[in-house]
């Protein structure tokens, strides 16, 4: 038996399709498909797993603390994250409107509420903005990139994506209150 969504998300699907169809429908250009797979490639896991790496040559003083304080909110993160996705179980937009959404890359699973990608993104974003604010004008643009990518490649609904970065920034926020 197929694990039943909310009816929330019926809801949202029919309200938000037309938008993403004409989002995805941009994909039809090679160049900016090309981007925007690089960019959910590079989301999926080693720009965060460089940045995690390199806080102790970015920040001597507290590199190591801070090593740990991305590792484990990520961690903490990715887990918070299975469990939503596997209990409300939302289709992704190429899954419910085949023929209407094109899908621009292979999804790792079945469904999309909420968007990983876009939690890791925000998530780093609010961590590096108390530790390393200058490399925000880097991971800014490439945080936003990487959202567009998951809704132009047809994997997400923009509600995923705002619901992925809503998220992530909670995570960020509540890492440094428990670190700070």
């Amino acid at each position: 038996m197929r694990p039943r969504a909310l009816a929330v998300f019926d809801r949202l699907d029919l309200l938000e399709w037309r938008l993403c169809q004409r989002f995805a429908s941009l994909s039809l250009y090679a160049p900016w498909l090309a981007t925007l797979r690089m960019a959910s490639r590079v989301g999926d896991w080693p720009v965060w797993v460089l940045l995690i790496t390199a806080q102790p040559l970015l920040q001597p003083e507290a590199g190591l603390a801070y090593f740990l304080q991305y590792a484990i909110t990520g961690l903490v993160a990715i887990l918070v994250y299975r469990v939503i996705k596997t209990r409300l179980c939302r289709e992704r937009p190429f899954i419910t409107f085949v023929n209407l959404i094109q899908c621009g890359e292979p999804a790792r699973d079945r469904y999309s509420f909420p968007s990983g990608h876009t939690m890791h993104a925000v998530m780093f974003c609010v961590l590096t903005a108390a530790h390393a604010p200058w490399l925000l004008p880097l991971l800014v643009p490439l945080a936003l990139l990487i959202a567009l990518s998951r809704v132009g490649l047809g994997l997400h609904y923009i509600s995923d994506v705002v619901a992925g970065a809503a998220i992530g920034y909670a995570f960020g926020l509540a890492s440094l209150y428990l670190a700070g």
